[in-house]
């Protein structure tokens, strides 16, 4: 019955994107399966889009559909904005390629280490995420003079820094990891105990660094627990090594970044696109006794890269930083968590109490101002230094559920044989509805995005809901 509606699903999708369909075969002869980035890969084939305006995504069909994958947070300013729009024509009347430094950079830097004080005191670019956790890496391992780096199962820290072995592709099958040779050490993301199990074993002056998402972002969108994260931070200091906290996400959670918002700040911090404006754009930085290695006049190491300040993600990072303002993120987190509520609430009127959550650990947000953080820390509640990563409730386990932080969420269904096939009946549902999100579940907000698409969302997944309930249960015939 499930594969029947997925196929079901499938031919719709087909019939109404017959031109991405034809631009895909074409691909596929220039392109490993006409792809040249794997998550954006969907069955039967991937839609091509052809323009981006606001909050919304017009497909070469012509099919348009409001984002709620925002480029998987790195476009949190919309499509086309003129802002940055704006900043981005007058840096290229200026030339680009430059050959030498720029005042953009200069400018940017200081924008990113006031903002994400007193983390960075010294900040260096790069040309995405994956570089600079990278190199946030390298950095540790280079000031400890050793080489184990603790990281954790289900976490993302960019293409070649994947620990999701556990987690399905896209497409439902196992994705390998293409990972860089270090002595990686994998503990329990939000398993006190099982870390501490997992660190026992790694000889004593051994261990460089700790690698963290304060909340797993392509992971799942779960919140890592505050004891979770301060063990982590103790653990750090007590043992010589640095605590890299991961924020490429996770830093549009609050105006600070979401460790500071929480009281932990880790020697290093790695920043993504959104930085940049939404271009080609990462940055790590932190302590300044280590990020002064990186020094030209008198530091031990060398860090290229001939795009790391150009002009144009340096001057889009100018004036993406300044238009999301301490006001504009507050707003964008609040829409994100009253979503969470919403969704939440329409999963349970619609899923009876055989298969409900039965909502003792459903967060209700009083405080918006600072709403994300209050849910953060009252949903995932610590327990012997164990903290869930799904709702916990009284009862039969959740079939699904909603979780996240302010502007960055997923949609779950439990553990089953047909999960895989919820995930992409979901997508291609949200599709009809004219809603775009990963076909995983994950959803990141964007600042055009207003409460009227957020109720279009909400009822179009009602709808899901309605459409396959029994699916849902597990009634299968």
């Amino acid at each position: 019955m499930s594969h029947d509606a997925l196929a079901e699903a499938h031919a719709v999708y087909t019939t109404h994107n017959s031109t991405s369909l034809q631009a895909y075969l074409s691909s596929c002869k220039y392109l490993p399966g006409g792809n040249t980035r794997t998550v954006l890969h969907a069955l039967p084939f991937p839609l091509t889009f052809a323009s981006g305006k606001g909050s919304t995504l017009t497909s070469i069909d012509g099919n348009t559909y409001i984002d709620f994958l925002g480029e998987y947070t790195a476009s949190i300013y919309g499509h086309n904005n003129s802002t940055i729009r704006a900043a981005i024509n007058e840096a290229l009347d200026r030339g680009w390629s430059l050959g030498g430094n720029n005042t953009y950079e200069k400018e940017l830097a200081r924008l990113v280490c006031e903002r994400f004080q007193p983390t960075v005191e010294l900040v260096r670019f790069t040309n995405s995420g994956t570089e600079a956790n990278m190199m946030a890496v390298a950095t540790a391992v280079a000031w400890t003079s050793r080489k184990k780096v603790l990281v954790f199962d289900k976490g993302y820290h960019g293409a070649t820094l994947s620990f999701r072995s556990t987690i399905s592709g896209d497409a439902g099958g196992m994705k390998r990891d293409v990972n860089l040779p270090h002595e990686w050490v994998i503990g329990t993301y939000n398993d006190i105990e099982k870390t501490v199990e997992v660190l026992s074993n790694v000889p004593p002056g051994s261990l460089a660094a700790i690698l963290v998402e304060p909340m797993l972002g392509s992971g799942g969108a779960v919140p890592g627990s505050l004891p979770f994260l301060q063990f982590l931070r103790s653990y750090a200091s007590s043992h010589g090594a640095l605590l890299i906290f991961d924020e490429v996400m996770t830093s549009r959670l609050s105006y600070h970044g979401l460790g500071e918002r929480l009281g932990i700040q880790p020697d290093l911090m790695t920043l993504g696109k959104w930085v940049g404006g939404g271009m080609s754009f990462g940055a790590f930085g932190g302590r300044r006794d280590v990020m002064g290695m990186f020094d030209p006049r008198n530091g031990s190491l060398s860090h290229a890269g001939t795009f790391n300040n150009n002009v144009i993600s340096m001057a889009a990072g100018c004036a993406g930083c300044r238009l999301l303002d301490k006001d504009t993120t507050r707003r964008l987190n609040d829409l994100g968590e009253r979503m969470k509520d919403m969704v939440q609430n329409t999963i349970d009127k619609h899923i009876d109490s055989e298969g409900s959550l039965a909502n003792d650990s459903h967060v209700e947000v009083k405080d918006r101002s600072n709403g994300f953080v209050n849910a953060y820390v009252s949903t995932h509640l610590s327990n012997g230094g164990k903290s869930h990563t799904q709702p916990q409730q009284s009862g039969a386990a959740p079939k699904m559920w909603i979780s996240g932080i302010g502007s960055i969420l997923a949609i779950h269904f439990a553990p089953s044989a047909i999960r895989s096939v919820l995930q992409s009946l979901y997508y291609h549902h949200m599709l009809t509805e004219g809603i775009y999100l990963a076909e995983r579940g994950f959803i990141a907000l964007n600042i055009e995005l207003t409460l009227k698409e957020v109720k279009a969302f909400v009822a179009g997944t009602g709808r899901f809901i309605e459409k396959y309930r029994a699916l849902i249960l597990g009634v299968e015939p």
